[in-house]
């Protein structure tokens, strides 16, 4: 097995580069640096500084390094920025991923495995349900429906030319790594302004002043370990990567407060377009395959919050 990881220098990305370079898998990054950074991945690690939008440069790293499996994990990731600029998500999202797949379908590549979007794909989830793979996607943001819609363009590439897909919805992804100001992600947000002492920003729900909206977040470890199952294994179809559990914005924030020692100052603020009232994902699915979420919340806030801190010491 061959990997090549495109969006391997950014945050979930990096992780897995460094999970599959420890286990001896040869591995390959295809990143813009837009997002991600070099120092992310191991100096031995090739790194073709490619936006996935160029379809020639994006034939020439497949050429190059001759992958046997992608892991597409680059992505517009924000969708506060979809919700500004649609037409550049879908830029990104879809036609820099029909890139991927006419690359792989050029070179032969034999499988991908699919970073998607349970936070956001699903549209709203009553509160107290999880949803399952089974629902039918109902975006409510340009980010979502560019992510839905290439999943559809998976299930074509599969029966048109024999492509193998695995897609991963994931839950709402926190860890050390998270950039605090260019990605999506409160948890890297609320523990960086923290950490330098700034007010935070807590959006509602419905109205200003309520606890938030309710996510079901993830470790970036258990993210990387439902990915390697996928890589190396003939794991195809659909699967929620999540814990099952939602929590308010509100509870995040007063975790992270206490992991570092602090009283946050906090401004409630009215919902924003294209958020989600509640996001919860049922992993069912993903489970009967052996994969579980092994970091508790509390102790992934507080290895996230340590690794921030030792960023601020740097």
């Amino acid at each position: 097995m061959r990997v090549l990881v495109t969006g391997g220098a950014g945050f979930i990305g990096s992780h897995l580069v460094h999970a599959l370079h420890q286990k001896g898998i040869p591995v390959a990054v295809l990143d813009d640096l837009s997002t991600g950074k070099r120092a992310h991945i191991p100096p031995d690690v090739p790194l073709y500084q490619t936006d996935i939008r160029d379809l020639n440069a994006v034939l020439h790293a497949f050429q190059d390094f001759q992958p046997t499996h992608v892991a597409h994990q680059a992505a517009q990731a924000s969708v506060k920025h979809s919700v500004q600029n649609p037409c550049k998500d879908a830029e990104i999202n879809l036609l820099g991923g029909l890139n991927i797949l006419e690359a792989m379908r050029a070179t032969g590549t034999q499988k991908i495995v699919f970073a998607s979007t349970g936070g956001a794909i699903y549209g709203e989830v009553p509160e107290g349900r999880r949803a399952p793979e089974t629902w039918p996607p109902k975006p409510k943001s340009p980010y979502a429906a560019s992510k839905a819609a290439f999943e559809h363009y998976l299930e074509v590439y599969r029966q048109t030319h024999g492509l193998t897909y695995t897609t991963l919805r994931y839950a709402n992804v926190y860890g050390p790594r998270q950039d605090p100001h260019g990605e999506a992600g409160v948890v890297a947000i609320f523990t960086n302004r923290l950490l330098h002492a700034q007010p935070v920003t807590l959006y509602a729900r419905k109205e200003p002043g309520d606890p938030g909206c309710i996510r079901d977040y993830i470790h970036v470890e258990d993210v990387t370990r439902a990915n390697l199952l996928a890589l190396e294994t003939n794991l195809e179809g659909t699967y929620n990567v999540s814990t099952g559990q939602g929590r308010t914005t509100e509870d995040v924030l007063y975790t992270i407060a206490r992991a570092l020692g602090t009283t946050p100052r906090v401004t409630y603020a009215p919902p924003r377009d294209g958020d989600l009232e509640v996001s919860v994902l049922d992993p069912t699915q993903l489970q009967a395959h052996g994969w579980r979420p092994q970091v508790p919340f509390e102790e992934g806030i507080r290895r996230t919050v340590a690794w921030f801190r030792e960023q601020t010491q740097r």
